[in-house]
C-alpha cells in the first residue's frame, strides 16, 4: 500500500543523527545517504531488512522552502516487539526528540496495541507501535 514515506527536514546531519537512532532501534538498515546530491539536497533512506519497501525518507523539501511540521500527520513505524517500542523511544528522546506520548498499552485503538510518541527535533510527529500480544 505505501511506497515510501518522505519527512521534510530543516537540519539535514541533525536530523540524520536523529533518524539512525530510531531506525537502528528498530532495526531497519539505511539504504542510502546522499549530502548535497543532484537534487540539489541532502537525503536519506532506510527500508525493512526483508524487502525493498517501504522507504523512509528524510531530507530538505523538494520546493526549497523551510520544513515545516504538518498539523495532523504523524508516520507511524512498527516495531517487531514492545521492547523495540521502548528502545525507540528512549533512543529518540536522548537523540533530540521530545515526548509526545509514553510507551504504553493504547486498547481503546485494540487490545494489544503498544505504542509511543515522540516528535523529531523539526516537531514532525512519529509513532513507534507494535500490534502483537506480549
Amino acid at each position: 500500500m505505501i511506497s515510501h514515506v518522505h519527512v521534510g527536514v530543516t537540519d539535514f546531519e541533525r536530523a540524520f543523527a536523529f533518524y539512525s537512532e530510531v531506525m537502528d532501534a528498530l532495526g531497519f538498515p539505511l539504504k542510502f545517504c546522499e549530502r548535497d546530491g543532484q537534487r540539489g539536497g541532502s537525503w536519506a533512506g532506510w527500508m525493512p531488512t526483508a524487502a525493498a519497501r517501504p522507504l523512509f525518507l528524510i531530507g530538505h523539501p523538494f520546493d526549497t522552502a523551510p520544513a515545516t511540521a504538518g498539523n495532523g500527520q504523524m508516520v507511524a513505524l512498527l516495531a517487531p516487539d514492545r521492547a523495540a517500542v521502548d528502545a525507540c523511544h528512549r533512543r529518540a528522546l536522548a537523540a533530540g526528540g521530545r515526548d509526545d506520548g509514553p510507551p504504553g498499552l493504547r486498547p481503546h485503538y485494540h487490545p494489544n496495541y503498544y505504542g509511543a510518541y515522540f516528535r523529531d527535533p523539526d516537531g514532525n510527529k512519529i509513532c513507534v507501535c507494535c500490534h502483537d500480544p506480549a
